[in-house]
């Protein structure tokens, strides 16, 4: 995909849009939420995708009438996940446009995940050269679909958002991205181009 002249920088959400890791976060999910009596079904995870462990879990308690510390539900999330570290590869065709931008113009990623386990798959699959920045849920307030986090990672690369383009695997993120003002990419259309 060749970049408009007008885009100077770009974003990239990193579970299901760098990585391909959606998979084995919905096993840990099952795990967890089976653990709490949680009711969870797999398409509400997906349409949840981009919003940290611990607005999930405050949500579901809260809908289901469960008493619930999130924090710690969303730790043991986050365990169970690591667990499946080895087994996470790359979205080959997103991997290869931050290649192919790397050192032309500045990108970051803008991740709904938590620091600790972004940098893990970002060196898991050695790609955390590419980006010149790493933003996470724990460095903004609000959480996708508000665009604060790619306002943050604009505002990080030093670049306009309007000159930015960001991908995203989800309808959450893809909010976020136009809320922000930026062009907006979705990886499942790309992966789908690849298919047929």
């Amino acid at each position: 995909m060749k970049l408009s002249p007008h885009i100077k920088g770009l974003i990239f959400d990193c579970d299901g849009t760098l990585a391909d890791t959606m998979p084995l976060h919905w096993r840990a999910w099952q795990m967890i939420t089976q653990r709490y009596g949680l009711h969870f079904p797999e398409d509400r995870f997906y349409s949840l995708g981009g919003v940290p462990a611990r607005d999930i879990l405050k949500l579901l308690a809260q809908e289901q009438g469960r008493s619930l510390d999130h924090i710690t539900a969303a730790h043991e999330k986050e365990e169970a996940y690591l667990t499946t570290l080895s087994q996470i590869e790359p979205i080959h065709v997103v991997v290869e446009i931050a290649k192919a931008n790397h050192g032309k113009i500045p990108m970051a990623v803008a991740s709904g995940g938590t620091e600790k386990i972004i940098s893990l798959v970002l060196d898991r699959l050695k790609m955390r050269h590419l980006f010149d920045v790493v933003v996470t849920s724990e460095m903004v307030k609000n959480q996708k679909p508000a665009p604060d986090i790619f306002l943050e990672a604009a505002r990080r690369i030093g670049v306009e958002p309007k000159f930015c383009r960001a991908y995203e695997d989800t309808d959450l993120g893809m909010q976020a991205i136009r809320s922000a003002g930026m062009e907006a990419v979705d990886v499942r259309e790309l992966l789908l181009k690849l298919e047929s």
